[in-house]
Order: structure tokens, then C-alpha cells, then sequence
């Protein structure tokens, strides 16, 4: 087996670490702070929409978004993170990986990657565990990986 990363990432941040075996625990390759995905929707979209007269009648309306502002933040950030791991896999830097955000932002970032990526993808795990240290982290896994 090869050397594993594992990408603990949610809306705001991502930290990528890598394991190189089982009992070499999980060192700390990178971390990727996204500021942006703090923002709630009023900071980020703070114009009102436009509004329209109806077909009939003299009633008024609001646009519609088609796009919820902070879910767009989120694609964004999960596209730089598919692209660093697809970074990866280029130069043959990992063999196998395991994600772990919460259950939104994981669907998202699955949606995300590139099928030659995807296909790498050993174990993933929907818990926001952003905020974990690795010990905590490696103790979590356990289940899933032999960190």
C-alpha cells in the first residue's frame, strides 16, 4: 500500500495530512483557509433583487436567485480542493484517499472531483470534524483506515 491522504475539509477551511502506513499516524501536509465560507447570504449578496411587473395587472414581484449565494461560495471552494487533489494524483503523490466533511459539503466535494480522482477515493466520512486535532482525527478513522 502506498502512501494514503486523508482531507478533512468543511466550508471554511481544509487541512490535507498523509498517512504512510498503518501505525505512522497522520502527518499535516497543508492547510487551505477559505474565509469566505463564513459568509451567510445577507454579507455575500447584499443587493435586493429586481422586481418585475406582472403580466396582468398592476402587482409587482422580486426576482428569483437561482443560485443560493453561500452554496456557490461552497462549489467554488470544493472545485480548489478537487483541483489540489487532482494536483496530486498527477505526480503520483498518494495511492488511495479518504475525505471526511460533513454530509453537505461531502457532496459537494465528491461532485467535485474528477473521475480518475474519484476512483481514488478508498473511505470517506460524513462528520464536520474540521476542527479536530490528529489524534482525535486518527481515532475517528480507525473504523475506516489503519492510520
Amino acid at each position: 500500500m502506498g502512501k494514503r491522504w486523508v482531507l478533512v475539509a468543511h466550508r471554511s477551511g481544509a487541512r490535507l495530512f498523509e498517512n504512510r502506513g498503518p501505525g505512522k499516524g497522520l502527518e499535516l501536509l497543508q492547510t487551505v483557509d477559505h474565509p469566505a465560507g463564513k459568509l451567510r447570504n445577507r454579507e455575500i449578496d447584499s443587493d435586493k433583487h429586481g422586481r418585475s411587473f406582472d403580466r396582468r395587472g398592476a402587482g409587482r414581484h422580486a426576482y428569483s436567485t437561482e443560485q443560493n449565494p453561500t452554496m456557490h461560495i461552497a462549489e467554488l471552494f470544493a472545485k480548489q480542493l478537487a483541483d489540489l487533489l487532482d494536483e496530486g494524483r498527477t505526480h503520483q503523490r498518494y495511492a488511495q484517499l479518504v475525505l471526511v466533511a460533513d454530509p453537505r459539503f461531502l457532496g459537494i466535494l465528491r461532485t467535485a472531483l474528477t473521475p480518475p480522482t474519484a476512483a481514488l477515493v478508498a473511505a470517506s466520512l460524513d462528520k464536520d470534524l474540521g476542527n479536530a486535532d490528529a489524534g482525535e482525527l486518527a481515532k475517528k478513522l480507525e473504523d475506516l483506515i489503519y492510520v
